[in-house]
């Protein structure tokens, strides 16, 4: 018998595979659960527990951006274009979010 709190959680976390690498994504956030409201502007955390990444990403996630607000410097196919394997998972869920790493590097 599965207890109600493994059932239901509190707060949102997706296990994820990323490029073959387990990890974990989370909110402290339990509106997001709930009410689609919350889900304009809120941040998220990452993990993946690989020895590259010494502390969590702390990730600001932007459902009501625009993409014509991006910077305009580059063509489509160049490199500096390249959306890192997390953001595009983020976007399976929050299509056209825009996603600030808060300081933290990009992970590729």
């Amino acid at each position: 018998q599965v207890s109600p709190g493994l059932r239901t959680p509190q707060l949102p976390v997706w296990l994820c595979s990323i490029s073959g690498k387990h990890s974990v994504l989370f909110g402290t956030d339990r509106r997001l659960l709930s009410d689609w409201r919350s889900e304009r502007v809120f941040h998220l955390y990452f993990y993946s527990g690989q020895p590259e990444q010494t502390q969590t990403a702390h990730l600001t996630i932007d459902t009501h951006s625009h993409p014509w607000e991006e910077a305009q410097r580059e063509g489509p196919c160049s490199p500096g274009k390249r959306r890192p394997a997390l953001e595009m998972a983020i976007r399976t869920k929050w299509a056209g979010a825009t996603i600030s790493w808060n300081g933290t590097d990009p992970f590729f």
